[in-house]
């Protein structure tokens, strides 16, 4: 099975990510780590028990990797340009307890599984060659947390849950296809549009807030 683990904003500079999401969920995201493997840093908030959002972006502090980072951050000029034309929620991760038989029916889109950490965690992650999102986004990347399982429970608990997620796209039903082809459980909606293009719908203490 193939479920949604964690949202991803991919920002260009990590403080404007976390900026943008106080602006839109007037909550502000816990710090999170860094990846070493990838030469990245996140900013993290519980959605749920098992569900989380994260902020990332690259780390100016950090050497760069010798591979594509992921979720495209190898590409400033597109982050830049994802950034200021609204997209900004760029995507979703889904983990799974089969990554291996994942990766070997759609290595295509999803990459290879490549091991990640963030301090004490480790875990595995399909990761493309050009680092790109899958199917520009409209795929999710998909992971394997192993034992450690998703940390959304040992996240501060500032009362925010996703309600709903949307996926705007020229194509739903091609994207419709893909989401059952990967086994994706309970997948987000998706209705015709421009795109793609994500939106969250997420409960806060202040009210319902939307995130692009």
């Amino acid at each position: 099975m193939v479920i949604l683990d964690h949202l991803v904003v991919v920002a260009p500079d990590l403080a404007e990510g976390v900026a943008h999401v106080r602006d839109c969920l007037i909550l502000t995201m816990p710090e999170g780590g860094r990846h070493r493997e990838m030469g990245t840093r996140n900013h993290l908030l519980r959605l749920g028990d098992a569900t989380f959002l994260e902020v990332i972006a690259v780390d100016p502090e950090a050497p760069a990797p010798l591979v594509a980072r992921w979720f495209g951050l190898s590409d400033p000029a597109q982050v830049r340009a994802d950034w200021e034309s609204g997209r900004r929620l760029r995507g979703f991760v889904a983990r799974t307890d089969d990554l291996d038989g994942v990766l070997a029916i759609h290595s295509g889109l999803l990459g290879q599984a490549a091991t990640m950490t963030r301090g004490a965690l480790s875990w595995r992650f399909g990761l493309r060659p050009d680092g790109a999102w899958p199917a520009d986004g409209a795929a999710p990347c998909v992971m394997d947390w192993g034992q450690s399982g998703n940390p959304a429970r040992s996240m501060p608990d500032f009362g925010a849950r996703l309600d709903a997620l949307v996926l705007t796209h020229p194509d739903p039903d091609a994207v419709r296809q893909r989401q059952a082809a990967l086994g994706l459980a309970d997948p987000p909606a998706v209705v015709q549009g421009d795109g793609p293009r994500w939106t969250a719908r997420i409960t806060t203490p202040s009210g319902p807030r939307t995130l692009t």
